[in-house]
């Protein structure tokens, strides 16, 4: 509804004196409802978007780049310009048609197609071998599930996609040392790839429908370390979506921001866990009102482990279960701190509610209710499944990180990566361009 009117109230409602507020509603606010109320609005126009095989301009590299900044539809960096040839290139890498929809993506309500698809890949700097990896983010993206609608709240999150299985390392995405910096083909232009989309298809842009309050810099792509994985007899991070070991998948999930856990210590998996359950617990903050509240129980923290320290785990004889599990019963802080995120220190969670109220009216699991006691220590979510675990990063160090996630909106999503056929030919056509 583009020509929808709206009432402004000055400032932030969150923050103002009583009478402050007031003043602003009757003098500012009211008046402009009733005008809005009283005056038709300027008819609602849509632009016109051009075919898909339209040619929009030509011209150099400096001009198509100067268009594409002036039309907003890149993000600051230069482009690869989306010609006809380069987009049937990526198209020749999935088994989808050109036309095919995955389905619409919000705000704009405009179909993510196997062609624009494309088309942002190019664009992105992505190679045409990448494409069966793009489709899935894009499939996963238009999921209910996720929340795409949601990319653009105000604490600025961003998403992380994380690639299993063999066409990882087939497609060249660093899963070791720096995975999480870019300077890989693969990981770097795939993780610009989605903000892209979420630009040009979704139609989230800055100053209008993405309103972060500060933002996050789009993330490259992670891949998980199958290798190590096979050698400690750990499922990848994609079981925990009902896939099995092998199965390429794409899982995309937004983060309100990460840390790094240095040095972790141990010689057993009991010496390294206070620890890692400590920064689970330090990171997550107003993020609890995804454990109890809004969307309760859809909080997804994420444990990036390097293999030095999966492997001394496994050798223990623990499962990524068993360590979900002891997590679990480590990663706690006190109720009264727990409750002041959901009702006093934020306005999230309308009122201030004591925990064992949340589970007397059945919005809370039992755990959080064993007692009135505020001291008592209380999980940051519901159940050990709940705690996300990939092996990943520098082989060689003892550095874990953890991730704080948005909850609902963002959900973790995951979606086969689908190749044609013939992907073994086609893929030594597209490396040999």
């Amino acid at each position: 509804m583009p020509n929808l009117p709206v009432a402004k109230v000055p400032g932030h409602v969150d923050t103002q004196p009583l009478d402050v507020l007031e003043r602003n509603v009757v003098e500012v606010t009211l008046p402009a409802v009733i005008d809005n109320l009283v005056r038709q609005p300027d008819p609602a126009t849509e632009a016109p978007e051009p075919a898909a095989r339209e040619v929009v301009f030509t011209g150099s590299f400096e001009e198509v780049n100067r268009l594409f900044l002036e039309n907003q539809w890149s993000e600051g960096l230069p482009i690869v310009p989306p010609t006809i040839e380069a987009v049937e290139a990526f198209l020749e890498m999935t088994p989808l048609p050109a036309e095919h929809s995955l389905g619409p993506l919000l705000p704009d309500n405009r179909a993510a197609t196997i062609w624009s698809v494309a088309v942002n890949g190019v664009m992105a700097g992505c190679r045409p071998e990448y494409m069966p990896v793009l489709v899935a983010v894009a499939e996963a993206m238009a999921d209910p599930a996720y929340g795409v609608e949601h990319s653009g709240n105000t604490p600025g999150a961003d998403t992380l996609i994380t690639l299993n299985g063999p066409i990882a390392r087939q497609l060249g995405f660093n899963d070791e040392q720096g995975v999480l910096r870019d300077g890989f083909q693969a990981n770097t232009t795939v993780g610009r790839f989605l903000r892209l989309y979420l630009r040009n298809v979704a139609g989230f842009l800055p100053w209008q429908t993405d309103k972060a309050t500060y933002g996050n810099t789009w993330r490259v792509a992670m891949a998980e370390n199958e290798a190590v994985l096979a050698r400690i007899g750990w499922e990848p991070s994609s079981a925990d979506f009902g896939f099995a070991a092998g199965d390429n998948v794409v899982t995309i999930s937004r983060y309100t921001g990460g840390e790094v856990v240095t040095s972790v210590f141990g010689q057993t998996p009991e010496q390294m866990l206070d620890y890692l359950a400590d920064s689970l617990v330090r990171i997550t903050g107003w993020e609890l009102v995804f454990t109890i509240g809004v969307a309760g129980g859809s909080y997804r923290p994420l444990l990036l482990l390097p293999p030095v320290l999966a492997e001394t785990i496994a050798a223990a004889g623990w499962s990524r279960a068993d360590l979900k599990q002891a997590l679990w019963e480590r990663a706690r802080m006190p109720a009264s701190r727990f409750e002041k995120y959901l009702g006093e220190w934020t306005n999230l969670v309308p009122g201030r509610r004591a925990l064992v109220d949340f589970v007397n009216t059945r919005k809370a699991p039992p755990v959080y209710g064993e007692s009135n006691d505020p001291d008592r220590l209380v999980p940051i979510v519901p159940t050990p499944g709940h705690l996300g675990i990939a092996v990943t990063g520098d082989p060689l160090r003892t550095n874990a990180y953890v991730f704080a996630h948005n909850g609902m909106l963002g959900y973790p999503t995951a979606k086969a990566v689908r190749l044609v056929d013939d992907w073994d030919s086609r893929l030594a056509r597209a490396r040999a361009r």
